[in-house]
């Protein structure tokens, strides 16, 4: 389904995230994002000269790394194209995120980390849908593509109370995992 449009628009920015979730042959797993900004317009940089319509002014990648419990283990930052001169000096603080887990208080954590001025904006925008997709990525591989997708333990799965359809209440819940149903039957 598209969007209606009632007015006559010319567009002015394009904006494209691309993210995709890998499992390497040593038990770890890539997740890879890359977010590209270009305008429909020319437009002169003080650092790049003239920019012409279609070229990127922001053209960015991230790969984490990650442990099957989402934590982070490496990151490889990449600036292919960026508006400053100055800009690919923050990528070394990038390697603060090493160490924390990509689940409850990821956003707090990289925002102390590489927030603000200890960062790039576009970068740690970037790193939320790469989150996501680690999840979708190792979290479904995990528990839908194994034979036995029911919790080990007492433990709830992760997902439960993450969303509508995830609710402990919904029938998602009764049906996959009837142990942490809240829901009347």
């Amino acid at each position: 389904m598209t969007l209606s449009t009632t007015y006559k628009r010319e567009k002015i920015h394009n904006r494209r995230v691309h993210c995709e979730g890998f499992k390497r042959e040593d038990g770890l797993w890539d997740i890879e994002g890359r977010l590209k900004d270009t305008k429909t317009y020319d437009f002169k940089s003080d650092s790049r000269g003239k920019v012409n319509a279609g070229m990127a002014i922001h053209d960015m990648t991230l790969r984490l790394t990650l442990d099957d419990n989402l934590k982070i283990l490496d990151i490889i930052v990449v600036m292919d194209d960026h508006p400053y001169n100055i800009c690919p000096a923050i990528i070394p603080n990038f390697k603060n995120l090493i160490g924390i887990t990509v689940g409850k208080g990821f956003r707090k954590n990289v925002y102390s980390k590489v927030g603000g001025i200890a960062g790039c904006t576009h970068l740690v925008e970037l790193l939320f849908p790469i989150a996501t997709t680690a999840f979708q990525t190792i979290y479904s591989y995990k528990a839908f593509k194994k034979q036995n997708n029911k919790p080990q333990n007492d433990e709830p799965p992760p997902l439960i109370n993450s969303c509508h359809s995830w609710n402990e209440n919904n029938e998602i819940i009764k049906k996959y995992f009837p142990k942490f149903y809240k829901g009347t039957i």
